[in-house]
């Protein structure tokens, strides 16, 4: 399916693996429409073995570094932390957060090992956190559910530096 997407459409394959046993992830960028195409031949090929997809427009800047693992955050300041059911769902609440507030992502972790669930870091001061991780839950929508969501204000060193 993702190399059918890739080649359908004018889109750049962002993430392609396998997550938990019986799971396989693809995430492709590129203008709306030609995402749009991809995912409609992603689903074809899928077909009953599809579990969940969704196309968002405009997607924040934070969130495919993040989901890489490759954000930039000079500083670990108030963390806040949102845990999904799935991937999905988690990409769709990173995306909310990091249009509501000035939050930096941090990573969005999802599935392996972690039985389809996922969650997602952020950091910036206190307040910005704070609205992110409300609007990052309320961005799930029907995606859902949301297992969990915290903000803590001032996390000690070596949680931070388990972080980076």
């Amino acid at each position: 399916a993702a190399d059918e997407m890739v080649k359908s459409a004018e889109v750049e394959l962002v993430l392609a693996r396998p997550t938990c046993p019986g799971r396989y992830l693809a995430v492709v960028t590129g203008d709306t429409g030609a995402v749009t195409n991809a995912v409609e031949k992603g689903r074809a090929i899928g077909g009953e073995m599809l579990i969940d997809w969704f196309i968002i427009p405009s997607v924040h800047g934070d969130v495919i570094p993040a989901l890489n693992g490759t954000g930039i955050v000079e500083a670990v300041n108030a963390l806040g932390i949102i845990e999904t059911c799935s991937t999905a769902s988690c990409i769709l609440a990173a995306d909310a957060a990091a249009k509501a507030g000035a939050v930096n992502l941090m990573e969005i972790r999802f599935a392996a090992g972690l039985a389809g669930k996922a969650f997602v870091l952020m950091t910036g001061d206190v307040g910005s956190v704070k609205s992110s991780v409300e609007a990052g839950v309320a961005g799930v929508g029907d995606a859902g559910p949301v297992l969990s969501h915290v903000v803590i204000p001032s996390p000690s060193a070596e949680l931070k530096a388990q972080l980076r």
